[in-house]
């Protein structure tokens, strides 16, 4: 059993990372003390759950948290610096902390370590999320001891609900664009206009015209998701605002 730790202190660790070509050290104490930080774990980064829906939702609510007294947003995995960077490029996360568990340290002195031999891992986190105050862990909200990879209670709409629990979140946008494309153009501009946040995954860069049409049976830019419901084209999208 995973032990829940709120009240506790969390583990003194000192993380290397890797910064303009330069090796930095970190401790907990400059990422917690004195701050109010939301820290989620996961398994690995460029992993399927983390990639999809873990870090993207975080990074979409970051404006949300910091509206909401938190000072900062950290995400770690068992994974070294230079995997951990590639990753905060490739998720366009700049605004949120990675830190780099290699020789997981922190992961064992919370008790938040588990075996994943059976996938090639080795040692790795489990997958929970916390609210930490100057350094003591205020609420943790820990995956159920399920086999596989448990995703029902870390996700960052249910520590926003912690923190804020009369704040609506917006859903989660996600539109597919192509470079030029004038009805992208104003989807976005839309979006925009409407203050929704939204990630945009341009074909050609971070996919193809397959798939695009695997998953809404169309070939046509932009393509609109909201809150997991697929709306459509840029006209669709007028008429979604409208009838608002």
């Amino acid at each position: 059993m995973f032990e829940n730790k709120e009240g506790q202190k969390i583990p003194s660790v000192t993380f290397h990372t890797r910064k303009n070509d330069g090796w930095v050290d970190v401790t907990t104490d400059e990422i917690f003390k004195g701050k109010k930080v939301v820290l989620f774990a996961l398994p690995g980064a460029f992993t399927p759950t983390c990639s999809s829906s873990h870090l993207p939702r975080y990074n979409e609510l970051y404006d949300a948290f910091k509206e909401n007294g938190i000072d900062d947003i950290v995400c770690l995995a068992v994974n070294d610096t230079f995997v951990m960077n590639k990753w905060q490029r490739q998720e366009k996360a700049p605004n949120i902390i990675f830190l780099p568990d290699g020789n997981i340290e922190f992961t064992k002195g919370m008790g938040m370590d588990t075996l994943k031999d059976d996938l090639g891992f080795g040692v790795r986190s489990w997958r929970y999320s916390m609210l930490v105050n100057d350094g003591v862990i205020e609420k943790m909200f820990i995956e159920p001891e399920k086999p596989g990879d448990p995703y029902e209670v870390s996700d960052a709409d249910t520590m926003l609900k912690y923190i804020a629990p009369d704040y609506e979140a917006r859903p989660s946008i996600t539109i597919f664009t192509k470079p030029g494309c004038p009805y992208c153009a104003h989807a976005k501009k839309l979006l925009k206009e409407h203050d929704y946040p939204y990630e945009e995954i341009v074909l050609g860069k971070d996919a193809t015209t397959v798939s695009i049409q695997a998953i809404t049976g169309k070939t046509s830019t932009p393509q609109v998701f909201i809150g997991g419901e697929y709306i459509g084209g840029s006209e669709e999208l007028e008429k979604y605002f409208k009838n608002k």
